[in-house]
C-alpha cells in the first residue's frame, strides 16, 4: 500500500464540462478510498468543496503527500513549478492534446488512481531549470522551468545577436531568431521543432538549440545537466527580446542582459503506472510507425 493519505487536486482553468465531470468522478473515487482531499481554488470552486478543503498551492505543498493534476501538459507544468520544492509527487489525468506528462486517460482514471493508491506505480524524477537575469546571486529571484528557457525575438523580423558561455567558457556567437535551453522533458517541445534531439528523461543533460540560425554550422549542443549556462544578449537588441520559462514571460529586461541557466536544486517527482513505456508514448504522440509485419517479436519464433 502507498502512504498517500492526504491528496491535493489541481484542476485545469477551463470551464469545459469535461473538466467538471472528471473532477467530480475523481472526488467520488477518493472518498471511497477514505483519503483526506484538498483542492486548489479552481478545482475547489468547480466541485463546491467545503471552504476548509480549499488551500493555496504552497499550503498544498506542505500538507499533501500526493497531487493529482486534472488537465493537459500545461496544467502539469504549472503544478510542477509550484510543488517541486516541496517534493510532492504528481499524477496527471490528461485532458489535453499531447499528454507527455499527464498520461492517465480519463476513461481509465478510476482504475489507474486505484492502482497508484495501492502502490502499483513507478516514480520518475525530472530535472528542472532555474533562471536568473543579470545576476547569479542566491537572493535574486529565480524563474523555474521544467520544459525549457527560450530567449527569442518577439516584435520584429530582425535577427538578434547572442553569445553562449558554458562554465564561464565562451562557446559561440550567433545571429538567429533566438536560443532554447531544454531539459529532456522539454526535448519533445519547442526544441524538437528547432531541430534538437529527443532526449530520454532519465538522462542528466541539457539541449542548447539555436532558433533559425543565420549560419547553418550553429547546431544544437548537448551539455551536462549540471552545466552553468550564460547567454549574453547583444546591446542593440534590447527592444526585440523576451525571455520565457515554460512559455511564461520573465519581467522586462534591463540591458546589457545576461541570462544564467542552471539546474534547479530539486527535481519534479512524477508517478506512472507500473509498466510505463516511454517509447510507446513517443510512438503514440509523434505518430511513429508501428511494428513491421514481417518482424518477429523477442521470444517469438
Amino acid at each position: 500500500m502507498s502512504n498517500f493519505k492526504t491528496i491535493g487536486i489541481i484542476g485545469k482553468q477551463d470551464e469545459a464540462p469535461k473538466v467538471w465531470e472528471i473532477l467530480d468522478q475523481l472526488v467520488k473515487c477518493l472518498r471511497v478510498s477514505r483519503r483526506a482531499v484538498f483542492f486548489d481554488e479552481v478545482s475547489g470552486a468547480k466541485v463546491a468543496a467545503p471552504k476548509e478543503q480549499i488551500v493555496g498551492i504552497e499550503e498544498m505543498g506542505r500538507c499533501c503527500s500526493l497531487a493529482i493534476v486534472v488537465g493537459g501538459d500545461g496544467t502539469m507544468l504549472h503544478a510542477a513549478r509550484a510543488l517541486a520544492e516541496f517534493q510532492v509527487p504528481l499524477v496527471g489525468i490528461n485532458l489535453g492534446r499531447l499528454g507527455f506528462l499527464a498520461d492517465v486517460l480519463p476513461r481509465e482514471m478510476e482504475t489507474s488512481i486505484g492502482r497508484i493508491l495501492a502502490g502499483e506505480y513507478e516514480e520518475e524524477l525530472r530535472h528542472m531549470l532555474e533562471v536568473r537575469i543579470n545576476g547569479e546571486e542566491p537572493d535574486r529571484d529565480a524563474y523555474p522551468a521544467l520544459n525549457d528557457v527560450v530567449i527569442h525575438r518577439w516584435n520584429s523580423a530582425r535577427i538578434i545577436e547572442l553569445e553562449t558561455y558554458i562554465e564561464g567558457v565562451f562557446v559561440n556567437a550567433q545571429r538567429s531568431d533566438g536560443i532554447i535551453v531544454a531539459t529532456p522533458t522539454g526535448s519533445t517541445g519547442y526544441a524538437l521543432s528547432g531541430g534538437g534531439p529527443l532526449l530520454h528523461p532519465a538522462l542528466d543533460v541539457l539541449a542548447v538549440v539555436p532558433i533559425c540560425p543565420h549560419t547553418l554550422s550553429n547546431r544544437p549542443l548537448i551539455v551536462a545537466g549540471d552545466s552553468h549556462i550564460e547567454i549574453r544578449i547583444g546591446a542593440g537588441d534590447q527592444d526585440q527580446i523576451k525571455v520565457t520559462c515554460d512559455g511564461l514571460t520573465a519581467p522586462n529586461l534591463e540591458f546589457p542582459t545576461r541570462v544564467f541557466v542552471n539546474k534547479a536544486p530539486w527535481p519534479v517527482r512524477l508517478l506512472h503506472l507500473e509498466g510505463h513505456d516511454h517509447y510507446k508514448i513517443l510512438r503514440a504522440k509523434l505518430g511513429w510507425g508501428s511494428r513491421l509485419p514481417c518482424q518477429s517479436r523477442p521470444g517469438e519464433s
